[in-house]
């Protein structure tokens, strides 16, 4: 069978759309990592409750569990911290091995509250920083997470934040590893982590 040209035309148009699918399935698929990943190095730079500041070359060696957050959070932020110290409890003798660190998307009234009690209260082993806005900002962006103020009348002080939910996995070498996405269970957490120390 001869082809017209409007023919060729439109078999030339389905091909190109089949071969974009095919590459969109392969980027944005969350089950195909990009391969840019393995080179991501995500930093901060941030005190703690001493003041004293702590940066991710402090934990060289370590697996971290970093997540992004505010005390006067009604939901999302006590289920993960929660989930956490689970893991850290469950990992037994192999804690040591696992730093949880929990920055703080609204640092000045999170120091005010006392984000150190706020963490301890979930487990002794989370370490919280809280810095100011160009700190916070710039960890933030290194690890390509999204917060932002919102008033609400019905919130304290009458707004609350919005944030990425996501709890992050770092190697001890630095590397970002993964995300555990908000409501991950803390033993499918705990399986992903004793896989890898």
């Amino acid at each position: 069978m001869r082809l017209t040209t409007f023919q060729k035309a439109l078999w030339a148009a389905a091909g190109l759309a089949c071969l974009a699918y095919g590459t969109w399935v392969l980027v944005a698929d969350p089950a195909t990592p990009p391969r840019a990943e393995a080179a991501f190095r995500p930093v901060f730079s941030l005190p703690d409750a001493e003041g004293r500041i702590r940066t991710e070359a402090d934990f060289a060696g370590k697996h971290l569990l970093m997540f992004f957050g505010f005390t006067s959070c009604p939901d999302v932020c006590p289920t993960t911290l929660s989930e956490v110290a689970q893991v850290m409890d469950d990992l037994g003798s192999d804690a040591d091995k696992v730093q949880p660190i929990f920055i703080s998307v609204d640092p000045v009234r999170d120091r005010r509250l006392g984000l150190a009690a706020y963490t301890s209260a979930f487990h002794p082993a989370i370490l919280g920083l809280a810095g100011d806005e160009v700190q916070t900002r710039a960890a933030a962006e290194s690890f390509h997470i999204y917060f932002e103020r919102q008033d609400d009348p019905a919130a304290p002080d009458g707004y609350t934040m919005s944030h990425s939910p996501a709890l992050y996995l770092i190697g001890p070498d630095g590397d970002w590893l993964r995300q555990f996405a908000y409501g991950t269970p803390a033993s499918d957490i705990l399986n992903d982590l004793r896989s890898r120390l």
